[in-house]
């Protein structure tokens, strides 16, 4: 089997070349050095820490889709109309899906990109002209910003933070609430989310209650995950909702009227409020940066919520080293990072 692209990372130099020397008795090799470009995704190292970028994918595939003179745009979604199934067919449907999995894969490093991407995909099966004259905005909006990337910080601080939004019925032809959610290690996001629920939520109430289920769940497998790379979490998840009556809910174990009629796989997050291994705190919507996951914000309050999920240009200033490997190898390795 032929294993390319391995990306390796240890506490200390000396570890990490005790790795490589060890995986090169078994495998044949070639060390190329420190990381810099991996899967289409430039890695920088500045005095804050680490930048991503795909900034050369994004501008190959403007070129290839005809627009890289084209008229930037300040925000990728207007905050008015929402995407639904209606308008004549697109009259070349392969350039639509293969557009939009070129954004989908923007998305690793463009956090902004999210929403608008998740509302594209859904009508990958059937496009028609309103949903391709959305992802032609998206792309002029590329061109404007292509060279924003994710900012990773080196940091010391281990607390885990998620915010949760959900848009209630806002899908126009099924009423489905779409779901979002980001979660932040100290100052760096780790994961973010937007996804169209599952049910037709029958109040907003329900629909948040879902939404920080789903940002809960996310920093379950994240704590576990830091528990496997011996960098146990000890202090509680903060979860921000800007839903007064869903916080209430969370932490008030009565069933009544209005959450009888909810799938019981949800109710978890109370046993954990319960045990304090999550708080589930109010957040005001200015506050709340999962809201550019669920919806089209105005271009001042997008801004602003885009540079809070570290999302910038580059100033660079090389520092510390990171290993990107090739390896040959006849059996499979999986690796942990």
């Amino acid at each position: 089997m032929y294993v390319d692209d391995v990306i390796l990372t240890a506490s200390s130099t000396s570890l990490l070349q005790k790795i490589i020397t060890s995986l090169g008795k078994e495998f044949a090799m070639t060390n190329l050095g420190p990381l810099n470009y991996f899967l289409g995704i430039s890695a920088t190292r500045t005095k804050h820490g680490l930048f991503l970028s795909q900034q050369k994918y994004a501008l190959d595939n403007l070129e290839r889709a005809d627009m890289i003179n084209c008229k930037p745009c300040l925000t990728p979604i207007d905050t008015q109309s929402k995407l639904g199934p209606s308008g004549p067919p697109v009259t070349d449907p392969t350039l639509y899906r293969s557009l939009a999995g070129v954004l989908q894969y923007l998305t690793f490093t463009r956090p902004d990109l999210t929403y608008i991407v998740q509302q594209l995909c859904l009508y990958m099966h059937d496009p028609q002209e309103p949903h391709f004259a959305a992802l032609k905005r998206v792309l002029r909006y590329l061109r404007g910003s292509v060279d924003n990337g994710l900012q990773l910080f080196a940091s010391s601080t281990i607390k885990l933070t998620a915010y949760s939004d959900a848009d209630w019925g806002g899908c126009p032809g099924t009423r489905q609430s779409t779901s979002g959610y980001c979660v932040f290690l100290g100052d760096n996001i780790l994961s973010w989310s937007s996804k169209r629920q599952a049910t037709i939520s029958r109040s907003s109430v329900e629909a948040e209650y879902r939404a920080v289920a789903n940002a809960v769940a996310e920093t379950c497998w994240i704590r576990n995950l830091l528990r496997e790379l011996h960098s146990p979490l000890f202090q509680a998840t903060l979860v921000y909702c800007d839903n007064v009556s869903a916080v209430y809910l969370y932490t008030n174990s009565v069933q009544h009227q209005r959450t009888k009629h909810i799938e019981i796989d949800i109710h978890f997050v109370r046993d954990l409020v319960a045990t304090g291994a999550v708080r589930v705190l109010h957040v005001p919507s200015s506050s709340q940066y999962a809201d550019i996951f669920t919806k089209g914000l105005p271009t001042q309050l997008f801004n602003d919520f885009k540079f809070s999920l570290n999302v910038r240009t580059l100033t660079p200033v090389p520092t510390a080293r990171v290993y990107q490997i090739v390896c040959i190898c006849i059996v499979p390795i999986s690796f942990v990072i």
